[in-house]
């Protein structure tokens, strides 16, 4: 049923404001997913809502399965000028994730396709063919000047439909023939694949891999990111990574008030152990959609923690769900945020973590040949 969107709730509700039945999907159709629910993205004009007629029909609605919609990019790699982040370019080789982390700051980006930030995020993946060849056209762009590729920061790019689609390797392909940098982000064991192209690079200082792990607990990791490697397979990913050469790191993020934070040492010193040698961290970021679909995670998985852990989040957003102020974002503000920093901190300190920070090369660059462009003899 279709029905006209009511005005929005203000960013400050409250907790007692409820989340209605029809809000939710049938815990059988979304079996194996984050979300639990898919409730229309903030442009579109109508709500989408499940109503039974009575007849329990609503039960007999399909199960959501993955769906991948090819998608022809104009170009591939994404600038930005934001003052708090390392890096000033990107590649995200699909948009959605399957892994379905329920906290995922990328969720809302589905709402520009006109999808739900909610299921859809996670079923309805767009794979952008013919990356490599874009990539290359415009490292081989003139007056092109290298700085190191982030790959990873919205969407993963090994998420599991990358073992049949392959651009994330296919891109690896073309930085490492042009000798450049790349920094990579997954939650996923299947960054092991590319050791091959991987190791080399970083021999010659081009790549390093940070993966990200919000838990050493598998239960909960079950919930949270459903389909992401579990926690162990993500520390031996850190293990092989190091063995094989290249640098490897663990990002604790995000941290989430009274869900994963009482983990921080443990999850920095099993990623030590494995052979991490930098860390970082980020306090959970709630933006639009995201801040409802976290707080149905909470009600249906942690219900006694609700109020505990929204008032925690507030805490460290100046009494809002969100705050996107540059330079607090990542890390919130106040005292719990300045206490979650500090604990971060001296445990990495101990372990000898950011020791020394790594900068990759680029130096060593080598544009690709352009179209039409003649080799040269000598």
């Amino acid at each position: 049923m279709l029905k006209l969107r009511p005005e929005p709730r203000p960013l400050n509700y409250q907790i007692g404001d409820g989340v209605t039945e029809t809000d939710l999907v049938d815990a059988g159709r979304r079996r194996g997913r984050g979300a639990v629910s898919n409730k229309s993205g903030r442009f579109e004009p109508i709500a989408r809502v499940v109503e039974d007629d009575g007849w329990g029909s609503s039960e007999d609605l399909p199960a959501f399965v993955t769906q991948v919609i090819a998608e022809k990019a104009k170009t591939v790699i994404t600038r930005n000028e934001s003052p708090d982040i390392s890096f000033d370019r990107s590649i995200n080789p699909y948009r959605g994730c399957e892994h379905g982390c329920v906290y995922c700051f990328a969720r809302p980006t589905h709402a520009y396709m006109g999808l739900s930030p909610g299921l859809d995020f996670e079923s309805k993946l767009f794979v952008k063919q013919g990356a490599a060849e874009l990539l290359e056209r415009e490292l081989a762009a003139q007056g092109y000047a290298p700085r190191t590729i982030a790959i990873g920061t919205n969407t993963d790019p090994y998420q599991p439909i990358e073992r049949e689609h392959r651009v994330m390797r296919s891109i690896l392909e073309v930085l490492s023939r042009a000798n450049h940098p790349v920094g990579i982000v997954t939650k996923s064991a299947l960054v092991t694949r590319d050791i091959d192209i991987l190791g080399p690079m970083a021999e010659k200082g081009l790549a390093k891999v940070a993966l990200s792990i919000t838990t050493l607990d598998p239960k909960l990791a079950r919930t949270m990111e459903p389909r992401a490697a579990t926690p162990a397979r993500r520390l031996d990913a850190i293990r092989q990574l190091s063995e094989a050469g290249v640098p490897a790191s663990v990002m604790v993020a995000p941290i989430i008030p009274a869900v994963n934070d009482p983990e921080i040492e443990a999850i920095l010193a099993a990623a030590a152990a494995a052979g991490a040698r930098e860390a970082g961290y980020v306090l959970l970021r709630l933006p639009h959609e995201v801040r409802d679909l976290f707080r149905e995670w909470l009600l249906e998985h942690h219900p006694g923690k609700l109020r505990h852990v929204l008032s925690l989040i507030r805490s460290t957003r100046g009494g809002k769900d969100y705050d996107a102020k540059w330079g607090e974002r990542m890390t919130g503000d106040g005292p719990y945020a300045w206490m979650i920093g500090r604990r971060f901190e001296i445990a990495a300190e101990k372990l000898e973590l950011n020791k020394r920070r790594l900068k990759l090369r680029t130096d060593l660059f080598t544009p690709p040949k352009r179209a039409g462009e003649q080799l040269t003899l000598f």
